[in-house]
């Protein structure tokens, strides 16, 4: 699987694709499957390295990439209501249960499994308290991306 690194403002993240070349997988630092470093391919998805420098950079409000999202029809069905959620606002988990007819805990467990954080927002949905809630990045990921969209630039470095 060809994948590349990007330096971002929250660590090297590991970009990955499938064998047909689209995004498959975002990592943050620590939690990328072992990978073959002869797969290491710097050009490899160069658009959304691109894209993601652009976001970080406070350019860019929406992703225009293709994506290969494995997982469950319900997992699907939520990732794609996450790529919905506007750019600096948030839903909360009760919310996105509302919206498919679905118990809150199974629409947690599919948001915590998205393959593809920051593209695909789940760092958008919070808690009905208006808490910031669990993020396979750790909150101060979630906290520093919900920061860059309210306009707090730059970026603080996590």
């Amino acid at each position: 699987m060809p994948f590349t690194i990007f330096d971002s403002p929250l660590g090297e993240l590991t970009l990955v694709a499938g064998p047909d070349g689209v995004l498959r997988g975002l990592y943050f630092p620590g939690t990328a499957p072992a990978l073959d470093d002869a797969d290491h391919d710097p050009d490899a998805l160069a658009a959304a390295v691109e894209q993601l420098e652009q976001y970080f950079g406070g350019e860019r409000t929406t992703f225009e990439l293709e994506l290969e999202t494995a997982g469950t029809p319900f997992q699907r069905s939520v990732w794609d209501l996450l790529r919905g959620i506007q750019y600096g606002t948030t839903t909360t988990y009760g919310e996105l249960a509302r919206a498919l007819n679905a118990q809150p805990r199974a629409v947690g467990a599919a948001v915590g499994a998205t393959p593809i954080p920051i593209i695909v927002p789940c760092h958008r949905v919070i808690g009905s308290d208006g808490s910031l809630t669990g993020y396979g990045g750790g909150l101060p990921r979630k906290r520093a991306l919900l920061d860059l969209e309210a306009g707090v630039l730059p970026l603080a470095r996590v």
